[in-house]
């Protein structure tokens, strides 16, 4: 495989052990696999979990905290402990790091969504290893990820990466849960991520140490294949396994990229925001935005959920409840439940301005 910029996610439960303290030689192991890429020309980002994990061990709680205020204060300290330890393993090796610290409103905010990027692109430009958390420490249920699977496929899309790597404490998707069933078998290629592939996902669990299972793995490697991006889901436990991936196609699970790529603007708008509500669309106003590219008209609207603000992201479904696209509305949430199902001609009239035609011009408007 012939790729340049590595995106690698390594999870909670690759980075610690039962009792939540950092598995030190496994951390080496997988260091070390990353200094050989960077060695070989590669850039690579990492984009890491593990700090209320390490601050478990450091505090000495056996079960992951519960509420907010526990989980933050193991994040701040676990968080020293975890760059310490990634400093030093690299520094052996003459690579330095750097730490970013995201939450969600730095991807919602465009500007801060921009030097974010910027960031991290410099960082690159001086051989630098970014190492990437959620910011756990401030963050609340309004401005948080909520798992580093969803962050790592936002960063990856963000630098436009060849390749995302999620190291799991699964090996890759099976067609059922592994860990229950001795029949379950491995999926090696998935060509599209559709809603078969999701309740596949679904009959996964997750590890009693991280947030995320296999389903918000499928929904991270949809963020990045949408945005071009070839996505591996692979066992993060396997001594040798980043270096393993280079080498052979059935490590893990391939998710092909879709080909045709989106603009850095759009994937902002789809990825980079919470949705703030929902436009439910009739079969003609679908078959216009996915056959024949148009902007999305009050006509076509029949329902509305939420509620939003001139600007806000939302979401477009269609009449079997399947979301088709995200979009930035031109109208607030009331005054489309207003005009839903009206002509354009009639907006004035109905809710005494104008300003746009379309609830979704389609420049701000995605396809998924």
């Amino acid at each position: 495989m012939h790729y340049k910029r590595i995106v690698i996610k390594i999870g909670t439960s690759t980075l610690t052990d039962e009792e939540g303290h950092l598995n030190l030689p496994h951390m080496r192991i997988l260091v070390e696999q990353v200094v050989q890429m960077s060695q070989q020309g590669r850039e690579v980002i990492l984009v890491t979990s593990g700090a209320v994990g390490a601050g478990m061990g450091k505090l000495g709680l056996k079960t992951r905290p519960q509420s907010v205020r526990e989980k933050q204060a193991a994040a701040a300290v676990g968080q020293t402990f975890l760059m310490r330890h990634y400093e030093e393993l690299f520094n052996e090796f003459g690579l330095n790091v750097a730490q970013i610290l995201l939450t969600q409103e730095d991807m919602r905010t465009r500007e801060r969504y921009l030097n974010a990027r910027n960031t991290i692109m410099t960082l690159l430009e001086y051989k630098v290893i970014p190492i990437i958390n959620e910011n756990d420490t401030v963050a609340v249920d309004e401005i948080r990820f909520g798992d580093n699977d969803t962050l790592s496929a936002l960063v990856a899309s963000k630098v436009e990466a060849d390749l995302l790597i999620i190291l799991s404490d699964v090996a890759g998707l099976y067609t059922s849960d592994p860990r229950k069933d001795k029949d379950a078998e491995m999926i090696h290629t998935v060509d599209v991520i559709d809603e078969e592939v999701e309740k596949i996902a679904l009959k996964s669990t997750g590890s009693t140490r991280g947030v995320g299972g296999m389903y918000t793995k499928i929904q991270a490697a949809k963020i990045a294949t949408t945005s071009g991006v070839m996505v591996v889901i692979a066992d993060g436990m396997k001594p040798g396994i980043l270096t393993e991936v280079f080498q052979g196609d059935d490590i893990g699970t391939k998710f092909l990229p879709r080909h045709e790529k989106i603009s850095g603007r759009k994937k902002w708008i789809a990825f980079a925001n919470k949705s703030s509500g929902k436009l439910y669309i009739d079969e003609g106003a679908a078959k216009a935005l996915l056959k024949m590219g148009k902007s999305l008209l009050p006509s076509g609207i029949t329902d509305v959920e939420g509620t939003f603000r001139l600007g806000d992201m939302v979401t477009v479904v269609d009449k079997d409840g399947d979301e088709i696209a995200r979009g930035l509305v031109s109208f607030s949430s009331d005054e489309i439940e207003k005009i839903k199902g009206k002509k354009t001609s009639e907006i004035l009239k109905i809710i005494g301005h104008k300003d746009y035609d379309e609830v979704i011009h389609r420049d701000n408007l995605v396809i998924l």
